[in-house]
This record gives structure tokens, C-alpha cells and sequence, in this order.
């Protein structure tokens, strides 16, 4: 791997608290990860993100954003390694994950939760960059919303538009 191209893999991935795998299913989805000894890592499932069907031993696609404009930045090959709950790497892994977890309910006891429920993941750089600075693909890469009941439009109450220009007039009034 170049030198410069590692150099703005590690400088993006450690600027960005969301990276965007490219799950089995060839879609791209949003983790929230650390950098750490030169790889990647997250942690998922039991009450944290999901891991999208990542595996041991699995190669995939990480692609980060650019800070400043938000488009896509760099996009680089990785190889997966799910760390053992409570060796060495995974302690180290989890104390730099533990730091960087927002709102978590559980701050004391995280680390347990986390050997317990979830796993700890290592995306670790395999070859050049896939793409970047100068090589972006024409595509968008946009994709549509996953369907949610969130998402989903449903008619205006009768009632609605009568109180809100209703409230507007009494505003201008007063």
C-alpha cells in the first residue's frame, strides 16, 4: 500500500466517528467506529449497532466521508478479524471504544455487556485504496430509505392547517 494512500485512510477513518461498510448484501451501511493500532474497529449486536452479517475472515469495503464538503472521500479494502472477549487486543480495542460511546446506559459495566452480548470487530486495510481523491466513480451511490413506519406519509389530520394559520393570525394580532 502507498504511503499517501494510507496516510489519508487512517487520517479520514480517525477524523470520522461513521463509516460506511459495504455489507454481504452489497449495500452501504453506517458504523460508528474508533481507530485503533492501525485497523478499524467496531463494536455490535446485543444492544449495540448491528454488524450487517460481517464475519471472521470476510473482506469488504469501508468508505469515509470528507469533514468539511461531506462527500465520499476514500473507500478501502479491509480484511475482518473478530477479536476473543478479554484477550489482549480486544481489552485495549474496548478501552478505546468505551471512550469514544456515547449516551451509553451502562458506562461502569459496559465491557462486561459488551463480552457478553455483542462483538468487537477489526477492519484491518488489505491493498490500495478502491477509491479517492481523483478515481471517484461517476454513480451517486444514493440508495433509497429502508422502509420504516417512521418514513411513512400518512394523510394530514382535517384539523392541522386550521391550527397552525390559525395560531399564526393571533400571533400578528397581539
Amino acid at each position: 500500500m502507498e504511503l499517501l494512500d494510507r496516510a489519508l485512510i487512517e487520517e479520514s477513518a480517525k477524523k470520522s466517528g461513521l463509516l460506511w461498510v459495504q455489507a454481504p448484501d452489497r449495500t452501504d451501511r453506517a458504523l460508528w467506529q474508533v481507530w485503533h493500532d492501525g485497523a478499524v474497529v467496531v463494536v455490535g449486536e446485543g444492544a449495540e449497532q448491528p454488524l450487517y452479517g460481517l464475519a471472521d475472515g470476510q473482506s469488504t469495503v469501508l468508505t469515509a466521508r470528507s469533514k468539511d464538503k461531506g462527500g465520499r472521500l476514500v473507500a478501502w479494502p479491509v480484511r475482518v478479524e473478530e477479536l476473543t472477549p478479554h484477550s489482549e487486543a480486544w481489552t485495549a480495542a474496548v478501552e478505546e471504544l468505551k471512550a469514544k460511546r456515547l449516551n451509553s446506559p451502562d458506562h461502569a459495566t459496559v465491557t462486561d455487556r459488551w463480552a457478553a452480548e455483542s462483538r468487537v470487530l477489526r477492519l484491518v486495510p488489505v491493498g490500495a485504496s478502491v477509491a479517492g481523491p481523483g478515481s471517484m466513480p461517476d454513480a451517486s451511490h444514493a440508495a433509497a430509505p429502508l422502509p420504516t413506519p417512521a418514513a411513512t406519509r400518512r394523510p394530514v389530520p382535517a384539523a392541522l392547517p386550521r391550527l397552525l394559520f390559525g395560531r399564526r393570525r393571533r400571533q400578528k394580532q397581539a
